[in-house]
């Protein structure tokens, strides 16, 4: 057997286990719901839910004596809870669906939640006919409904429809007010394309359907990170990439979660689940990924987005440990080798 898929047979979260038998074996996996429930990660990532389904915001107050801020000086620490935050709800629910979650009264508690605070009337912004919109929250929340069995909600279908209204004419979405409507925005287009792709396959609908073609299909026209720009200056961008330069060096980048991050790894996963990953476009970033693979057949993440608790930054804290830059992932291991496998380039 593959050495990483045995790793990832071992693991001590139940929902990885059952994903890499499910996924990459093809068997049936010998966990139940309860035992995923139980799984440390998905333990930890429930902590602290609130009874109407969310997760409140903490902030941690450093009390010092007098005005000085002198670890020396520091008297106490309070912990408080803010009022509940829909964006760190989101990101702890898409991380419990990525486990494999089963549709457990608490999830789908933290889903309903998310799905009453994020149904969009309207777009914040229109500048020249198109909408300026954090595409990443609704495409999250679309995300995670589809994937809980609520696609059929009528609070998800119409964050499809608007998902679906507000698409640019490259097939992205772009939140930038003062953006010329050339290029949509990689970051905000991810989390929309991956949502209404999952949609689609959940309804069938073929609205949803033609949408994530036409996000693929933006990425595709990219290679995933290349520019194909002219490289000529303008007003608005003095200093444009040529056809062919990398667009954003951190996109070569794997880390996990990414959260509204663009990069290789978020991107081919959703390439993946069409299997449009098998375009000859998306060659350059399979090969990529596959020279990230380390000696052991496993992959490590480049770099995080997240910190762990206690750290300074409080804004970027997660509740789990999901490992850090340089050591052997399983997440990231898991999603590589499902890629691989779409490409047709791993077999088990």
């Amino acid at each position: 057997m593959d050495e990483a898929v045995e790793w990832l047979l071992g693991s001590d979260e139940p929902g990885i286990r059952l994903q890499a038998r499910r996924d990459l074996l093809d068997q049936p996996g010998s966990e139940s719901p309860a035992d995923i429930l139980a799984g440390p990660k998905v333990a930890a990532l429930l902590e602290g839910q609130r009874p109407d389904g969310s997760f409140a915001k903490r902030v941690t107050i450093r009390r010092y004596a007098g005005t000085s801020r002198s670890p020396e000086d520091l008297i106490g620490v309070d912990h408080v809870d803010l009022t509940p935050d829909v964006g760190g709800t989101m990101w702890r629910t898409l991380s419990l669906t990525e486990l494999a979650v089963p549709p457990d009264p608490r999830v789908l508690a933290s889903a309903d939640f998310l799905l009453d605070a994020t149904v969009p009337a309207k777009p914040s912004r229109v500048v020249d006919g198109l909408a300026r919109v954090y595409g990443f929250g609704p495409g999250g929340v679309l995300l995670i409904a589809s994937r809980l069995g609520l696609a059929s909600d009528p609070r998800t279908a119409t964050i499809a429809e608007r998902l679906i209204e507000w698409q640019w004419p490259d097939g992205g979405w772009n939140c930038h007010v003062k953006a010329s409507g050339r290029r949509s925005s990689f970051h905000q287009s991810l989390l929309p394309a991956r949502g209404l792709r999952e949609y689609a396959i959940a309804t069938k609908d073929p609205a949803a359907a033609k949408a994530a073609d036409r996000a693929a299909e933006l990425f595709l026209q990219h290679q995933v990170y290349f520019s194909t720009g002219t490289g000529v200056p303008s007003r608005s961008r003095p200093n444009p990439r040529p056809a062919g330069a990398i667009i954003d060096q951190r996109w070569t980048k794997l880390g996990y979660p990414s959260y509204w991050h663009y990069d290789v790894l978020a991107a081919l996963t959703f390439l993946a689940i069409d299997r449009s990953v098998t375009d000859s476009r998306a060659d350059p970033a399979l090969s990529l990924l596959e020279r990230k693979r380390r000696p052991d057949g496993r992959w490590a993440a480049d770099r995080q987005w997240w910190v762990p608790k206690g750290h300074r930054f409080e804004h970027q804290v997660e509740v789990v440990d999901w490992g850090v830059a340089g050591v052997p992932s399983e997440m990231i291991t898991l999603h590589a080798l499902r890629i691989l496998r779409a490409a047709g380039r791993w077999r088990p």
